[in-house]
C-alpha cells in the first residue's frame, strides 16, 4: 500500500467528501499527516482510514463537531460512555417529539379527509361508511347538510377544567383562558381542540358555551366510548352552530332516540386549513340509544 494518500484517494477509500476533509483540517479536527511545503497538497496515511472512524461514528450519532474535537485528545472508555449516554437521552427526547408530531399529523389528516368526503357525501349502512363502489339496500347518504346516526370508534382525549363565562363573554374569552393554562395542564394545543357539554340539556341551552374544552390527544386518559352517535355538521366560526342544536333535538324526537352522555363539538376544518372562519366545519356528536 502507498505510504501516503492524496485527498482524492483518501476520500474514495473512506467515503468522506473531499470538502469535508478540507473543512475538518481547517478547524483542526482531523488533519493529514503531511502537507507539501511547496504546493500545500494534503497527504494522509493509510492508518488514518481507521483513525477517522472516531469522528464518523460520533458525528453519525449527531454529536457536534466541537464536542468531538474537544473529546479527541481525551478518549477513554469512560469519557466516551458518558458522551454517548448523554446523546442517547437527547435522541430519546427527539424521538418522543417526532412520535407526537406524527400523531398530530395522523389525527388532522384523518379529520380533513373526512371533511372533504362530506362535500359530496358518502353512503353508510347501519351507521358504518361503505366503500366508494359498494351499494347496499337500506344504505343512507351522509353529507354535511344531514343529521344521521353513525358508528363512532372509541377515542381518547384530555379534558380541561370547567369553563367560567363571565357576564357578556362568549366562546373566545374562556377559550383563551384555557389556552393560557395548556402548558400547566400538559395539553398540546397542536391537537384539535373541541367543546364539551355535560349533556344535551346544557348543549341546547348554550351551544356556543361549552362546559369544558378538550384536546383530541390520543394519549389522554378520558375515553369517548364506541357506539351509536347522533351526528350533525355546521359551517361557521367557533361557537356558531346555527340551528344545528334544534335540528338534532328534532331528529332524536322524530326517530325515537334516547340521547345520553356528553355532547362533543369538534372542528374538522379550522384555521389550520381554512382562511374564512365562516367556512370552519364543526361536527357535533352525542351518544344515542334506539
Amino acid at each position: 500500500m502507498k505510504k501516503y494518500l492524496t485527498v482524492k484517494e483518501f476520500s474514495r477509500l473512506s467515503g468522506i467528501e473531499q470538502t469535508t476533509l478540507r473543512y475538518w483540517d481547517e478547524i483542526g479536527l482531523f488533519s493529514p499527516v503531511r502537507r507539501d511545503p511547496e504546493n500545500h497538497y494534503r497527504y494522509y496515511s493509510p492508518e488514518q482510514i481507521i483513525a477517522v472512524n472516531f469522528i464518523t461514528v460520533l458525528s453519525g450519532l449527531n454529536v457536534p463537531l466541537k464536542t468531538i474535537s474537544a473529546m479527541s485528545g481525551e478518549r477513554t472508555p469512560e469519557n466516551i460512555l458518558r458522551l454517548i449516554e448523554q446523546q442517547e437521552k437527547l435522541l430519546d427526547m427527539e424521538m418522543s417529539r417526532l412520535r407526537e408530531s406524527y400523531s398530530i399529523i395522523h389525527t388532522r389528516v384523518e379529520m380533513i379527509r373526512y371533511a372533504l368526503k362530506l362535500k359530496d357525501g358518502y353512503m353508510a349502512l347501519d351507521g358504518v361508511r361503505l366503500d366508494s363502489h359498494t351499494t347496499a339496500e337500506g344504505a343512507i347518504h351522509v353529507d354535511e347538510s344531514k343529521i344521521s346516526v353513525l358508528k363512532r370508534d372509541e377515542k381518547a382525549f384530555i379534558l380541561g377544567p370547567p369553563n367560567v363565562f363571565y357576564e357578556g363573554e362568549l366562546f373566545y374569552q374562556p377559550f383563551m383562558r384555557f389556552c393560557r393554562q395548556s402548558e400547566e395542564l400538559r395539553i398540546n394545543l397542536h391537537y384539535p381542540i373541541g367543546g364539551y357539554h355535560n349533556g344535551m340539556e346544557d348543549f341546547l341551552s348554550a351551544p356556543g358555551k361549552p362546559n369544558m374544552f378538550f384536546s383530541f390527544d390520543p394519549t389522554g386518559n378520558r375515553r369517548r366510548p364506541a357506539g351509536d352517535y347522533l351526528v350533525g355538521f355546521h359551517r361557521g366560526d367557533y361557537g356558531d352552530l346555527g340551528d344545528l342544536p334544534d335540528r338534532m333535538e328534532a331528529y332524536a324526537e322524530d326517530n325515537a332516540l334516547t340521547v345520553s352522555g356528553p355532547v362533543y363539538t369538534l372542528y374538522l376544518l379550522d384555521e389550520t386549513c381554512v382562511k374564512d372562519p365562516g367556512q370552519y366545519l364543526a361536527q357535533v356528536i352525542v351518544a344515542v340509544r334506539r
